[in-house]
């Protein structure tokens, strides 16, 4: 009988050992990771770097993004009414250069240098703009004289000790798509990205000074409607910005990460079994839900920064919630890296396992296409192990993009002239550009293995290059394995596979 029980244990953790071999890992899943520029939280670390060192942080930093498989950084470059890249409408920033107004020296455009290194390494790109901060801490930043403080002081309230545009101003509203759309007409971007911030969090006891423009701009919104107003405001800016966008590269997608709570159910039958403080619609005038059934954006990040189990915002509620109003939009969960510390007050935020077990619950849920993490710098300082903890249990492979149901289709074709060549003991990949052609993916295969790109396991490379060299010492040569390429689209879709011919 004893021998029969330890059979049993020997074959059920045989088991384990087969399933866990097994484990089905998404061939297509967000995994992005926020790269905030702001008070230089990630990049670049100091204000008074110069451009070799900022240029290398930089590289530092994707190279750490490959790392991790992710495949999307999402590059904060618009700070307070400021750019982190070259602007004739708005100042150089002061988290570049430690002045506002003041270029990077030697010259170089910040984010088409990011741009060309993520696409060297196969990312996706998506530029994250504050719409409405205009300055950070009044006591401490010197506006440029062409900032809009100063070109447009009639926009502009203070409120706490920091400057915003006033929503309400339709003139600003206008200014803000100036600027999207210079973006989207000079770069060669995935998507443009918003956070959480449109009218500010509020302060105790102080009301947004907004009473001026109101009483301007109210049209057909009475006395004690203010609240409705400035959510249309706020609706104003996101339908004209979509539009904006659309008009100039459709293929643009248009994101919001949004605090994690639209409304709590107490508020509205429609809301979330939550009791948090804040909420998007009540207190950020944010209307997520009609933005997203009105086809408005593209895609949700709800910023989920609680732990499962959590009392007044649970997160285990809060996923399910935002995956049952999706309406069809590509929802990516904000996971919150930054929690991460032995020393939390919650338990839960002393393990990386409690964002594994956030992640288990998100590939349960059709709805949630995959995650963004808060921030960069923790790629590098790897809290409580969590880098092996991701790439152990759902990142051991590399993944591609998910395609989104609302942006139209662009078809790719098949890459041209795929030929494989030895030089010495090394392998060399080649093949030509064809139309609609953004990124391409290198599959691997046994011989005797059936040709299938359904897996992720077989990905060796995704890269905007043409060429790619394999070190024929370890584990790449011919006579062992075969090869075929595919082509993504600006959309994301992929071609058919094309082999290798030898040459």
């Amino acid at each position: 009988m004893k021998k029969l029980k330890y059979l049993f244990i020997v074959l059920w953790m045989v088991g384990l050992t087969v399933s866990a071999k097994n484990k089905e890992y998404p061939k297509r899943e967000m995994r992005a990771v926020w790269i905030a520029t702001v008070e230089n939280i990630d990049w670049p670390s100091s204000s008074h770097l110069t451009t070799a060192e900022q240029q290398a942080e930089m590289i530092t930093l994707l190279d750490s993004v490959k790392a991790y498989n992710l495949n999307t950084v999402v590059f904060q470059i618009r700070p307070d009414a400021d750019a982190l890249y070259y602007s004739t409408i708005e100042p150089w920033s002061e988290w570049l250069t430690g002045k506002q107004g003041v270029a990077p020296d030697p010259w170089y455009d910040p984010l088409q240098f990011t741009i060309e290194e993520c696409r060297k390494r196969g990312l996706d790109i998506h530029v994250w703009l504050n719409p409405y901060r205009a300055i950070q801490n009044t006591e401490k930043t010197k506006a440029a004289p062409n900032h809009v403080v100063n070109t447009h002081p009639e926009w502009m309230v203070t409120y706490g000790n920091k400057k915003y545009f006033d929503p309400g101003i339709p003139a600003v509203r206008n200014h803000v798509a100036n600027v999207v759309s210079d973006l989207v007409r000079r770069y060669d971007i995935n998507a443009i990205h918003f956070d959480d911030y449109f009218y500010p969090y509020k302060i105790s006891g102080a009301d947004f000074p907004d009473d001026k423009s109101f009483k301007k701009f109210a049209g057909n919104f009475g006395p004690q409607q203010k609240e409705d107003w400035r959510r249309n405001n706020v609706d104003l800016i996101i339908k004209q910005l979509h539009d904006s966008i659309k008009a100039i590269r459709p293929t643009v997608e248009f994101g919001i990460s949004p605090f994690g709570v639209w409304r709590n159910k107490k508020n509205d039958p429609n809301g979330s079994d939550t009791r948090a403080g804040v909420s998007n619609y009540d207190d950020l005038y944010a209307d997520i839900l009609k933005w997203q059934q009105e086809k408005w954006i593209d895609y949700v990040t709800p910023q989920l920064y609680w732990y499962i189990g959590k009392e007044v915002a649970d997160y285990k509620i809060l996923v399910k919630w935002w995956a049952d109003h999706s309406y069809g939009c590509n929802i990516y969960t904000g996971q919150a890296l930054y929690l991460l510390d032995p020393a939390s007050k919650d338990p839960a935020w002393r393990s990386s396992d409690e964002i594994n077990r956030q992640l288990s619950l998100n590939r349960t849920i059709t709805e949630i296409k995959g995650s963004m993490y808060f921030s960069a710098k923790f790629l590098k300082s790897n809290p409580l192990g969590i880098r092996e903890k991701l790439l152990n249990e759902h990142y051991k492979f590399p993944s591609l993009t998910p395609v989104n149901p609302r942006i139209d289709p662009v078809i790719p074709a098949e890459p041209g002239n795929a030929t494989l060549q030895r030089e010495g003991k090394n392998i060399v990949l080649s093949w030509q550009r064809q139309e609609n052609n953004s990124l391409y993916v290198v599959y691997r295969y046994k011989i005797l293995q059936r040709k299938n790109t359904d897996h992720p396991n077989k990905i060796i490379a995704i890269t905007s290059y043409q060429k790619l060299l394999l070190n024929g010492a370890k584990g790449y040569r011919p006579s062992r394995f075969r090869y075929v390429v595919t082509a993504l689209s600006p959309t994301h879709l992929e071609s058919k596979p094309v082999k290798f011919v030898k040459h």
